[in-house]
C-alpha cells in the first residue's frame, strides 16, 4: 500500500514538474522549435561530415551549423529587412499621394462596366466595397509600418532569440541521436509506436520545411522577377507575399499575381497583363506540380484539404511558424488515429508499417534492449 501511495505521489509530481518546465520555456518555444526543425533537415550534412571526420564531434557540429547561417539565416534576414523597408516605403508614398489607390480601383471599376452590373444586381455595394478595401490596403500598409518600428526597437529581443536558436541547434546537430534514445527509453508509449511517431515527425517537418519551403521561394521569386521585368511597384514586396501565400495549396501565389493582371487590364495596360497572365499560368503554377512531388513526395504528402485548413490554423495560432506547426500537428493527429485503429479497434486487419530504414534521419533511435 505504501509503496503505491509512493509511486502515485511521485507520478504526481513529476507531472506537475513537467507542467512548471513547460511553463517555464513557453517564451522560447517557438526558437526551440526552429533549431529542432533546422537539426532535421542539416543532420544529414552532419552525419557525411562524420563519415570523413569521426573524431571531431564538435567541429562537423560547428561547420554544419555555419552552413545553416550562410545558407538560410542570413538570406532570411536579408529578404525579411528588405520586405520591410519596401513595405513602409510603399505605404508612405500612398499616404504622401504619390500612389492614388482610389483612382486606380476607379479605373478597374471603369474597364469592367458588366461586372458592376451583375455585383449591383445581386445587391452588391460598390462604393462600400471601394471604401472598405480602401481602408483594408491603409490598414495593412499601417500595420507593417508599425511592425517594422517594432523590429527596430526589439532587435535585442529578436537576435536573443535567434542566438538562443543557433545555440540549441548545435547541440541538437551533435546529439540528437542520442537525445532520441533517450526520449524513446523515457516514454511509456511502446517502442513501436514511438518509433513510428518520431519518424512521422521527422517527415512531416523535413517535407514541410524543406519541400514546401523550396516550392513557395521559388514560386515567390518567379513572380517578384516578372513584377520587376513589368516595372511594377515594390516587385519585392510582391514576391515576398506570393512566397508566403505559395505555403498554402489550391490557392497559393495566384491570389496576387491574378488580380494584378485585372488591374492591369484595367488601367490601361493590356500587354502587360497579358504577359503576367500567360506566365502566371504557364510558369508561377506549374512550379507547384513538378518540384513539390520530387521534394515532398507522394507518400508523405498530406491531402491537399487538410494541408490547406492546418496552414491556416498554424498561422493564426502561432503566426509565420504555424505553416510548419500547424501540418505537423495535423500528421501527428492521423498517426495517433492510425495507431490507434490498427491496435484498438481492426487489430487483425491493420499490420504495423515497417520502420523506416534510412540513415540518414536525426529521428531514428535505436531500439532499447530490457
Amino acid at each position: 500500500m505504501q509503496e503505491k501511495l509512493e509511486r502515485r505521489s511521485f507520478i504526481l509530481s513529476l507531472i506537475l514538474v513537467s507542467v512548471a518546465f513547460v511553463v517555464l520555456i513557453k517564451p522560447f518555444f517557438t526558437p526551440i522549435f526552429w533549431a529542432c526543425a533546422i537539426a532535421l533537415i542539416f543532420y544529414p550534412v552532419y552525419r557525411l561530415l562524420m563519415q570523413r571526420f569521426p573524431n571531431s564531434p564538435n567541429s562537423m557540429a560547428l561547420l554544419t551549423l555555419f552552413m545553416c547561417i550562410v545558407l538560410l539565416v542570413i538570406p532570411v534576414l536579408v529578404v525579411t529587412t528588405s520586405f520591410i523597408n519596401e513595405a513602409a516605403s510603399l505605404y508612405q508614398k500612398v499616404q504622401e499621394g504619390q500612389i492614388d489607390v482610389s483612382k486606380s480601383l476607379e479605373q478597374v471599376r471603369s474597364a469592367f462596366p458588366r461586372v458592376n452590373d451583375f455585383l449591383e444586381g445581386i445587391g452588391v455595394d460598390i462604393e462600400e466595397a471601394k471604401q472598405r478595401l480602401l481602408g483594408g490596403v491603409m490598414n495593412a500598409g499601417s500595420f507593417i509600418a508599425k511592425n517594422a518600428i517594432e523590429v527596430g526597437q526589439n532587435t535585442v529581443n529578436f537576435f536573443v532569440m535567434l542566438g538562443l536558436m543557433l545555440y540549441l541547434t548545435f547541440f541538437l546537430i551533435r546529439d540528437g541521436e542520442r537525445l532520441v534514445n533517450l526520449i524513446i527509453h523515457a516514454l511509456p508509449l511502446g517502442d513501436e509506436r514511438e518509433h513510428l511517431l518520431l519518424a512521422k515527425f521527422a517527415e512531416v517537418t523535413r517535407a514541410t520545411i524543406k519541400g514546401n519551403l523550396v516550392v513557395a521561394i521559388t514560386q515567390g521569386s518567379l513572380g517578384g522577377i516578372i513584377f520587376w521585368v513589368l516595372d511594377l511597384p515594390a516587385p519585392l514586396l510582391w514576391g515576398v507575399l506570393m512566397t508566403l501565400l505559395s505555403l498554402l495549396p489550391a490557392v497559393g501565389a495566384a491570389l496576387i499575381w491574378f488580380p494584378a493582371a485585372i488591374y492591369l487590364y484595367g488601367v490601361g495596360e493590356p500587354v502587360k497583363a497579358t504577359i503576367l497572365l500567360a506566365y502566371g499560368f504557364t510558369v508561377i503554377s506549374l512550379v507547384d506540380n513538378l518540384l513539390r512531388p520530387i521534394l515532398v513526395g507522394r507518400d508523405t504528402k498530406l491531402p491537399d484539404y487538410l494541408v490547406l485548413f492546418s496552414t491556416v490554423g498554424g498561422l493564426i495560432l502561432f503566426g509565420i511558424s504555424g505553416f510548419a506547426m500547424g501540418p505537423l500537428l495535423a500528421a501527428l493527429f492521423l498517426a495517433f488515429w492510425e495507431i490507434f485503429m490498427r491496435e484498438f479497434v481492426h487489430p487483425e486487419d491493420m499490420l504495423m508499417p515497417p520502420k523506416p530504414e534510412s540513415n540518414d534521419m536525426l529521428m531514428q533511435p535505436k531500439k532499447d534492449s530490457d
